[in-house]
């Protein structure tokens, strides 16, 4: 078990799948990712940097690819959603596209591979 498996075992289960799925999609897109912690959540880190964290909140469900940039690259495909700088926030029931979180991962992974 790793982080994020621990994150989710901890999960109600509509939670679990609405989360698990977002990770599971992240793997697919970036298969050298591992779990760890990233500004101290339950994240996949690519490379010894945080790529993705997916956490439920009261109200919502948060992701955070830690970069804004990432987020920028993504927003206008983001209609329907909340989004900052920092996070998408999306109902439990109702996560983003797969391919927009594809994009986004692209996007984050590539920043991570840049020197």
């Amino acid at each position: 078990m790793g982080t994020v498996d621990d994150y989710l075992a901890g999960l109600d289960d509509d939670a679990r799948a609405t989360i698990g799925h977002l990770y599971e999609v992240a793997w697919d897109e970036v298969p050298d990712a591992e779990q760890g912690l990233g500004y101290g959540m339950p994240a996949l880190v690519y490379r010894g940097k945080p790529l993705l964290s997916v956490m439920r909140a009261k109200a919502h469900v948060g992701l955070h690819p830690f970069s804004p940039d990432a987020i920028a690259a993504v927003a206008g495909r983001l209609d329907g959603f909340d989004h900052a700088k920092g996070t998408i926030r999306m109902p439990v029931d109702r996560p983003i596209p797969d391919d927009v979180l594809r994009a986004l991962l692209a996007t984050r992974r590539t920043q991570i591979d840049s020197p």
